[in-house]
């Protein structure tokens, strides 16, 4: 076997991996590396131990920007041609606590004649997966083989669904890798993953919604800047339309966090009943994914009268229908939640000054709405309502949130982390819920 310079280090005869280790160790990784990286991920030749050594050395002596985008290429490719795409634009959201956005956003633009095909995931750690909340709903099926999509997406004009495993299949395994390295939060690493499959699937034109907070993996607005433009040059390179919204993660989007309480919140507001910082989000994301499919001018105004119109929760109910959901019970009205509910009382009167989102999504992590690893099961009943938001002004035993648990032990627990990431004082001022809107 090859030696390496490193201590216990192997490589594997023909892999040809240690030199392109070597260099990233080094900080002097070079473009034709990426195609063996993605090869080594996809193939079985390479172990894990080498490709996490890899991820590591990327995480510290980062990759520029030529490299990030033949990465990026080299993972597209790495599952074959890539597909045709059966949407007019994707949206791509970096992950946020309460974020349901896709679950409006997606009919409300097909509701306006652009049909929509997203790949989604499932919720790891803090943020939540769109995958695990449309499984709240009974009967809806996300595991749709690429044809299907495209039926469905002919038929209703919008489907969601699961990563195939020939999507990328080099992300596939480098994204495992990255939970378990510590590096996931790798501008480099996020960049060429997001945006690797996207050109795998074929997207024509992408929105990206870059959240930037506390309860995002991007705390610091240049930090995210800076992901989103590196987003935007690998979109540009490979001839695809892409625009990037950045938008305020410090505290919970809208108010609910968990499952099937996102879904409500979500069918909330395709009736027009919506919390307005979740509404704004959404009007914003709709607007630009019109724009990015060459639709008119005023496309902000388009999309408030639409989803003014219920003409957006019709197409979600046809949405649900066509992917085995039971659309009857979403008419009806919301999904039933966890039988403990419970509610947290302001303990002083004031204005609140903070609502820390990481506190309200560990809380309901506690409750089992989501998981830390990926084969934990997830309870869809459970979850939190944060009712206040920075700037609002509490009297003293004034509801600040609902907790809806199975067991009065866990609701006990919830409640801890909550109250803790609230807090009430003299006055602020919360941040508008998109900071920027970036082209290039």
């Amino acid at each position: 076997m090859a030696a390496s310079s490193d201590p216990g280090f192997t490589e594997r005869p023909g892999s040809g991996f240690g030199p392109v280790l070597r260099r990233a160790r080094l900080g002097l990784s070079r473009p034709e590396d990426m195609a063996l990286v993605a090869a080594a991920a996809a193939g079985g030749d390479v172990p894990d131990y080498q490709l996490s050594a890899w991820l590591m050395a990327v995480a510290i002596k980062g990759l520029d920007e030529a490299c990030t985008v033949a990465l990026t290429r080299a993972m597209a490719a790495s599952g074959g041609t890539p597909a045709v795409h059966p949407g007019l634009v994707d949206k791509h959201s970096t992950g946020g606590v309460g974020d349901k956005t896709t679950l409006v956003v997606a009919p409300l633009v097909a509701s306006l004649g652009v049909p929509v095909a997203k790949m989604s995931g499932r919720g790891l750690g803090h943020t939540g997966g769109t995958l695990d909340k449309l499984e709240s709903i009974p009967g809806f099926n996300v595991h749709l083989p690429r044809a299907e999509l495209a039926r469905v997406v002919a038929e209703v004009g919008v489907a969601v669904g699961a990563q195939s495993e020939d999507l990328a299949p080099a992300d596939g395994r480098l994204y495992a890798l990255r939970d378990v390295t510590e590096t996931v939060d790798s501008r480099p690493l996020i960049a060429s993953s997001i945006m690797a499959k996207k050109l795998a699937g074929g997207s024509p034109a992408i929105l990206l919604d870059v959240k930037v907070g506390r309860g995002a993996f991007m705390t610091d607005l240049t930090d995210a800047r800076a992901l989103a433009r590196l987003m935007l040059h690998i979109a540009h390179a490979e001839s695809r339309r892409a625009e990037a919204l950045l938008t305020d993660m410090d505290q919970p989007l809208g108010y609910a966090v968990g499952n099937a309480i996102e879904v409500n919140e979500a069918r909330a507001t395709l009736m027009g009943e919506g919390p307005p910082d979740f509404e704004c989000l959404v009007l914003a994301v709709a607007a630009r994914m019109l724009a990015l499919a060459g639709r008119p001018d005023n496309a902000e105004q388009v999309v408030r009268q639409q989803l003014a119109s219920g003409r957006a929760f019709r197409q979600f109910l046809a949405w649900i229908r066509a992917q085995g959901g039971d659309d009857e019970l979403m008419a009806r009205g919301p999904l039933p939640l966890a039988p403990v509910r419970n509610e947290l009382p302001a303990p002083a009167s004031g204005v609140v000054e903070s609502v820390d989102p990481l506190a309200a999504a560990q809380a309901a992590l506690r409750l089992g709405a989501g998981r830390r690893r990926k084969e934990d099961p997830v309870d869809h009943a459970v979850g939190v309502r944060v009712l206040v938001k920075v700037g609002q002004s509490v009297t003293a035993g004034e509801p600040l949130a609902e907790i809806y648990a199975q067991t009065a032990h866990d609701s006990e627990e919830a409640r801890e982390l909550i109250l803790e990431g609230i807090k009430i004082g003299a006055g602020a001022s919360p941040r508008p819920i998109v900071l920027e809107h970036l082209t290039e």
